[in-house]
């Protein structure tokens, strides 16, 4: 074979940036960079917006108020899911009621269709009650932000409360198999998407100064027991106030004196929450265990002498994290 002279060859295309290869950024050599992009994405908006810390909102996605004033009810298809449940799992609505002719699951279906859009409409005066005392207080960053799934249900309803005190909200989203969106409630500057669950995990928690669980499935239970989880084993450098809402449900759902009573938790870890069965009841709590155990608290006196150091031209700047935020508690 001849050998070839330079002139001959053809010249190359320029190779992509390694950034740029999206061959290789969705390949699985790619997933540090993604799972990196999800915790550092997320921290540079987060800064921008100035949050420093926030109020979780825990609750069912599946139930959803169409029209809460004619107590119009839709089950959907799965957690996040914006398609409904086939027809024979749907509550019925007030036409098929007054009827008289529905009995049996379907006439139970109703009456939970009836309690969760009342859990929707507590959620929301409660989440509108926390954003309106937070939207008060004094200092550059926004505190105490509400902070929900994004989804429809309980969700919405806690970012629709806050949308509605004028505060800003929070929707960590999830990438799930079926078709699902982002409640419209949610500040846009803060609507993230994630594709990891535990990358969506560590942004619920190492922000939360506190936890409200509405009633709710599979996944409410997961996250409720993984934070408490960490509050049991100290494994956050922080306080954390977990309100449990709807006692009624929740006692009929797990009976947590049972695992204190069998020794499977200390009876002392009873007190790592409380249960509440009002808008104003939880509130309270609230406003208590975080004023208490953060506002009052040895870190909020270190950031108002950062804010000074800040001011004050003899005293060396404040690293980023004092400025802008947000608080990350540190693990132990």
């Amino acid at each position: 074979m001849a050998e070839q002279t330079p002139e001959h060859l053809e010249p190359l295309e320029p190779a992509p940036l390694a950034y740029e290869n999206m061959d290789f950024i969705n390949s699985a050599d790619g997933r540090i960079l993604r799972i990196m992009a999800e915790y550092q994405e997320p921290m540079t908006r987060f800064r921008r917006e100035r949050i420093q810390d926030t109020v979780v909102f825990f609750g069912s996605a599946r139930f959803r108020a169409l029209d809460v004033a004619r107590a119009e009810f839709e089950l959907l298809e799965n957690t996040g899911s914006t398609m409904p449940a086939p027809a024979a799992e749907q509550p019925p609505g007030l036409e098929e009621l007054e009827s008289g002719e529905v009995t049996g699951q379907r006439l139970l279906r109703a009456g939970a269709a009836i309690e969760m859009a009342a859990y929707y409409e507590d959620a929301r005066k409660l989440a509108f009650l926390l954003a309106t005392w937070a939207k008060k207080l004094p200092g550059p960053r926004q505190r105490f932000v509400v902070t929900s799934g994004g989804g429809p249900g309980i969700m919405e309803a806690a970012n629709r409360g806050a949308h509605e005190a004028g505060a800003k909200t929070v929707g960590l989203n999830i990438k799930l198999p079926f078709e699902q969106q982002p409640n419209p409630y949610i500040t846009p500057a803060l609507n993230f998407d994630f594709h990891y669950f535990f990358m969506r995990k560590y942004w619920f928690a190492y922000l939360a100064k506190a936890l409200i669980i509405f009633p709710g499935g599979f996944g409410t239970l997961d996250e409720m027991f993984e934070v408490l989880t960490l509050v049991q084993t100290r494994k956050l450098a922080k306080k954390i106030t977990v309100v449990i809402y709807g006692s009624t449900y929740w006692k009929s759902v797990i009976n947590l004196d049972i695992l204190a009573e069998k020794g499977a938790i200390a009876v002392s870890d009873l007190d790592l929450f409380h249960f509440a069965d009002t808008p104003e009841e939880a509130f309270e709590i609230l406003k208590k265990g975080l004023t208490e155990n953060h506002l009052e608290s040895e870190f909020e006196r270190r950031q108002q002498q950062a804010r000074q150091k800040e001011l004050d031209a003899s005293q060396p700047a404040p690293n980023p994290e004092e400025l802008l935020g947000p608080d990350i508690a540190k693990t132990r």
